[in-house]
């Protein structure tokens, strides 16, 4: 039986606190002073046997498609804990690399900032303790460089990759950020300066960073003149990362990555580069392209810690056409996937699901497509193993400028899709492939997030 949780954000701003503020000008945010609730003592959700931990669905960050702003809601019960006035109007949105903070990247104006859940987990030596106190906005900001544009998540880490701007001669960076950071408001962050501007991305793996290089132009074997094809190994010493290996295989065209346990993985205009690990030395192997691909690109990687498999997407630059293929590093292969997608669609977000089992297709005809893997022939391929219409409105009236979203959670098998047509949120259970929650809003959403306390063995790791 589908629970449908309704709320009135007019009824909630009139009798709760609202942090407000408008347009580009400065916010003045009065926080209340936290209230962390001991597990013994909470009322709403059950702790295990040792007293210290919080059995909890988590917590949903939205970004509103119609103002600058975003709420939370708790998922055990619906409720609207909160409601966050933003600093700019044109935002993106996902989860930090521990799922505490929800990330408001606001790249034309070199922001970033963070909202605080209020649920997360602790490591005290002989226990984990997990907290839970109202969502709170982040004093803390990332301002200090140009055009946040790839935040990648690996392990506890989260890399922001800042593009630069050519315009104003503003080189490219790295900042790399654990959520003990967000809460400490740590100024002096391990991170890249470059000496030029690129559209580059950095891939966090415990004490090295895997971040692009873009040589001089009349070097480069990229058509474009801000994408890198070289991928260098930063080793941090000290606090900083310093270049202690350049990959001697080049990656033209460069763009996206994502990597598992074994290899990291990018996407070139000729295949894809794959980097293996061997302690602190990286070798450098390439994917060559099927000819099902023609002249597309991969452009977007995506991976998990649990599979040794990759799934590419490959597109022509702006977009249109998309072809997915799966990448096979142990075996050098690549083939394409046949996701079975309905006529006319095109494929809009991507997801594994918190352990890897399902690898989730969301599409702009308002279907949800579940993947599973099967061994086939000795290694492991992806196959359909249902669609789910999470649409009843006709789709030639989506509002312009907006899409379904989606976020997957990382501690149960559920997937949250929001429907800015509908204006609610769908719960769907992956394992049963039905709907089972439906998160009424009030209005469109544009983005949202999973925030929480994630299953500790499993996470997902990805970029696009």
């Amino acid at each position: 039986m589908t629970t449908t949780f309704q709320f009135n954000l007019l009824a909630v701003a009139i009798g709760g606190i609202l942090l407000t503020g408008c347009g580009d000008a400065e916010t003045n945010i009065v926080e209340k002073d936290p209230i962390v609730e001991d597990v013994d003592n909470h009322d709403d959700h059950d702790h295990g046997d040792d007293g210290y931990t919080i059995e909890s669905m988590g917590r949903l960050a939205v970004l509103s498609g119609e103002s600058a702003e975003a709420v939370v809601f708790d998922l055990d019960n619906g409720d609207l804990l909160e409601s966050f006035s933003l600093t700019h109007d044109s935002n993106t949105l996902k989860a930090s690399a521990g799922y505490r903070y929800a990330v408001i990247n606001s790249r034309a104006q070199d922001y970033v900032g963070f909202i605080d859940s209020g649920l997360w987990r602790e490591n005290h030596g002989d226990h984990l303790h997990d907290y839970q106190q109202e969502p709170v906005m982040s004093n803390y900001e990332l301002v200090s460089n140009s055009r946040p544009t790839h935040i990648v998540n690996h392990d506890g880490q989260m890399a922001v990759f800042y593009d630069g701007d050519a315009t104003t001669g503003t080189a490219a960076a790295v900042q790399v950020i654990t959520d003990n950071d967000i809460s400490t408001e740590t100024m002096a962050l391990p991170g890249i300066q470059y000496t030029m501007n690129m559209h580059g991305v950095a891939e966090p793996r415990g004490e090295h960073l895997l971040s692009t290089i873009r040589r001089d132009d009349s070097e480069s074997t990229s058509n474009a003149k801000v994408l890198p094809d070289q991928v260098g190994v930063y080793h941090l010493h000290e606090g900083e990362y310093e270049l202690e290996q350049t990959l001697d295989i080049t990656c033209p065209d460069l763009h996206g990555a994502a990597q598992n346990s074994e290899v990291v993985v990018f996407g070139c205009s000729d295949g894809v580069l794959v980097a293996h690990q061997h302690n602190d030395e990286y070798e450098a192997e390439k994917v060559a392209n099927i000819a099902e691909l023609g002249s597309l690109r991969i452009g977007s990687v995506y991976g998990h810690e649990a599979n040794e498999s990759f799934i590419g997407v490959a597109s022509a630059h702006g977009g249109g056409e998309a072809i997915l293929v799966t990448i096979h590093p142990e075996d050098g292969e690549m083939e394409q996937l046949d996701w079975q997608p309905m006529e006319n669609a095109s494929p809009i977000s991507y997801a594994f699901s918190f352990n890897g089992e399902h690898f989730l297709i969301l599409d702009n005809q308002g279907y949800l497509t579940i993947l599973t893997q099967h061994d086939h022939d000795g290694h492991a391929e992806w196959e359909v193993a249902g669609q789910i219409d999470i649409s009843q409105e006709d789709i030639t009236a989506m509002p312009e400028g907006m899409s379904f979203s989606m976020t997957v959670a990382q501690n149960d098998h559920f997937a949250y899709v929001a429907d800015p047509f509908a204006q609610h949120i769908l719960q769907i259970h992956l394992d049963d492939m039905e709907i089972e929650g439906d998160i009424e809003l009030g209005f469109s959403p544009a983005k949202i997030a999973w925030l929480g306390i994630a299953e500790e063995s499993e996470s997902d790791h990805e970029h696009h």
